[in-house]
């Protein structure tokens, strides 16, 4: 049966953002770790997703705010153990996401062996763009994501580089976590993270297939 629930709408119903850190050797060594031997992942809450038009909201407790681009994998149907040859058969299609970052929140986290909620999962920390559907993208290996700050090339990687192949990611995730349709996993962000402020404008893009823009704002919550 097929679901009342559009995909190309799934920042609305979608329960979990999975994200997969250090999957790109430059950037885990540009932030000093080492280079997992199995994916790594956190998850941000559905309330963090952020659509083109509304202001990324700095924390009021942050003050170093980064960027990571990354390339988002949107579920289909539910996935629970599936193996890595069966994996893209769960992919629905793909988005480009930013995974925004209170740096200076996470350094303290990872001092005090603390989660890295407060860094990850704050509201508007999940900007993403329209829905690509999988037919429109034969090999999500061979993509180019980039990110500009105020016009200025910050990020530019190739998906090819990624540590762990979406297949992987996919089939290690469901085997500890069940993903829903209408999931999403981000992927990694290749190096080139950096720190925006208030009234920087961000813009980032799948090679030419689409691009999306979002000022960033202090948040006066407090």
């Amino acid at each position: 049966m097929a679901s009342s629930r559009p995909l190309t709408r799934f920042w609305e119903w979608g329960k979990n953002i999975v994200c997969v850190g250090r999957n790109y050797a430059e950037h885990a060594k540009e932030m000093g770790n080492a280079l997992p031997s199995e994916p790594l992942f956190f998850l941000k809450p559905s309330s963090a997703y952020l659509r083109e038009g509304s202001p990324i909201l700095r924390p009021y407790y942050c003050t170093d705010l980064h960027h990571e681009v990354e390339l988002g994998v949107v579920i289909g149907k539910r996935t629970q153990a599936v193996t890595k040859e069966a994996a893209m058969e769960h992919v629905a299609g793909y988005a480009l996401c930013l995974d925004m970052t209170a740096r200076d929140t996470q350094k303290e986290c990872k001092k005090k062996g603390l989660p890295w909620t407060l860094a990850k999962g704050f509201s508007t920390s999940c900007p993403v763009s329209e829905f690509v559907p999988k037919e429109k993208i034969p090999d999500p290996h061979k993509l180019k994501i980039w990110l500009k700050v105020n016009g200025q090339l910050r990020q530019e990687g190739e998906t090819s580089s990624m540590i762990f192949s979406i297949p992987h990611l996919i089939s290690y995730i469901s085997e500890i976590v069940t993903l829903e349709e209408g999931d999403l996993i981000l992927t990694g962000s290749p190096s080139g993270v950096g720190s925006v402020q208030a009234d920087d404008e961000i813009e980032a893009g799948i090679g030419d297939i689409l691009s999306m823009r979002f000022k960033v704002k202090p948040n006066y919550n407090k």
